[in-house]
């Protein structure tokens, strides 16, 4: 059955009705641009087939009841207790529950509307979306949540706000201090298309990867190994983020050229600058990134993703042994460029390869990892698709 099908099932078994409509939203890949998105930077991301899918039905009484596939136990509250959950006791709500009904809080914080202006909803979600793998499944929830409230409360809001809307339920109802790009390129996906996303005034271009047309396809090779962003390393690496463009003066590292990382050298302990200079010059990679690929097409983007890496395995310091040696077999057997990709600390590894050697770095990194002693990933490719959408 696919995920759409679970989400509807699973909505018919805990209410006996049709539900009003169904919607999706789709994971992403980021193509390049770690960690840039909270320091008013610039990523270049890309909406993934993998969805997560919800039915939504109203109920006829002020209340959200939220279930799902991974969490089969309803979590309910009644709308006007979102105020009093959010942030202040969001602990007491079960961690996946605490995305969709955060982004139900967001959106009427953001609307100005009260709890007796909306009807209440059950929402049932189910997902192909891997959890953990760093291709944001918490933005494919906050997406579809976000997409079916806006349609059934009626609350006008373009795709922009929804994105806004998502990112304000994990920061502060998950707690997860990330930045914006999971939910922008979520919302705004294309089929076939990056979003290049200035995170600094949300402006979005649609740019033309070429994958297909150059004969490549971007290998995802998931490692398996769990991540959290809610967790200290995440937290520990935008706090030294914000202390480097506090020692130069400015809003964020977005203002802080390569000319002047010597200047940020002087002003800042050793890892910090290390941190900073990740910043610094992943910025520009996404920026050349976007122009090679104008310029000269996909074939020629390889050593930007490669470096990418680099720098956050020595800089960032957010890679694991696992992503390492996943890039690192890739890069031998053909792949034009390969790095991490999401927030690190686990997650998935993109590579770069041509159709006809998708086979061989497969088999390759399996047996890599079978021969360190790691587990078993997860390798599959990936073509960009569309954003979040209203399906039935």
């Amino acid at each position: 059955m696919t995920a759409a099908g679970e989400a509807y099932a699973l909505f018919t078994s805990l209410t006996d009705a049709e539900p009003a409509g169904l919607w999706s939203a789709p994971g992403r890949v980021n193509l390049i641009g770690e960690h840039t998105d909270y320091n008013d930077g610039f990523v270049f991301p890309f909406a993934t087939p993998h969805r997560t899918h919800v039915a939504l039905g109203h109920r006829g009484d002020a209340r959200i009841r939220v279930v799902s596939t991974f969490d089969t136990v309803p979590v309910e509250v009644a709308i006007a207790d979102l105020d009093d959950l959010f942030p202040a006791r969001r602990d007491e709500i079960a961690e996946w529950a605490r995305y969709p009904l955060g982004v139900a809080w967001a959106l009427l914080q953001q609307t100005g509307r009260d709890a007796a202006s909306v009807t209440g909803v059950d929402l049932a979600f189910a997902s192909d979306v891997p959890v953990g793998a760093g291709l944001s499944s918490s933005a494919a929830i906050e997406g579809s949540t976000a997409s079916a409230l806006n349609d059934v409360w009626s609350l006008g809001l373009d795709k922009v706000a929804l994105a806004q809307a998502g990112r304000r339920a994990e920061n502060e109802a998950v707690g997860a201090p990330t930045g914006i790009m999971d939910q922008m390129a979520s919302m705004l996906g294309e089929t076939d298309a990056g979003t290049f996303l200035d995170c600094r005034s949300l402006e979005a271009q649609v740019v033309d990867l070429g994958f297909a047309r150059a004969g490549l396809d971007l290998l995802v090779m998931d490692t398996r190994v769990a991540h959290a962003h809610s967790t200290g390393g995440y937290r520990e690496r935008r706090e030294a983020c914000e202390r480097g463009a506090a020692a130069m003066g400015v809003p964020a590292l977005r203002d802080v050229t390569i000319e002047q990382l010597p200047e940020v050298a002087e002003r800042v302990d050793e890892v910090t600058f290390r941190r900073v200079r990740h910043i610094v010059t992943e910025n520009q990679r996404v920026l050349d990134a976007v122009a090679t690929l104008r310029e000269r097409g996909p074939r020629a983007i390889g050593d930007l993703l490669t470096a990418s890496h680099a720098s956050m395995r020595d800089d960032f310091e957010i890679s694991v042994p696992e992503l390492n040696l996943a890039v690192d077999t890739a890069l031998a057997h053909g792949a034009l460029g390969a790095r991490m990709t999401g927030g690190g600390f686990g997650g998935a590894a993109i590579a770069l390869v041509d159709h006809g050697a998708v086979a061989t770095a497969t088999a390759a990194v399996e047996k890599a990892f079978a021969d360190a002693g790691f587990g078993a990933p997860h390798l599959f490719t990936v073509r960009p698709a569309e954003g979040a959408r209203r399906d039935g």
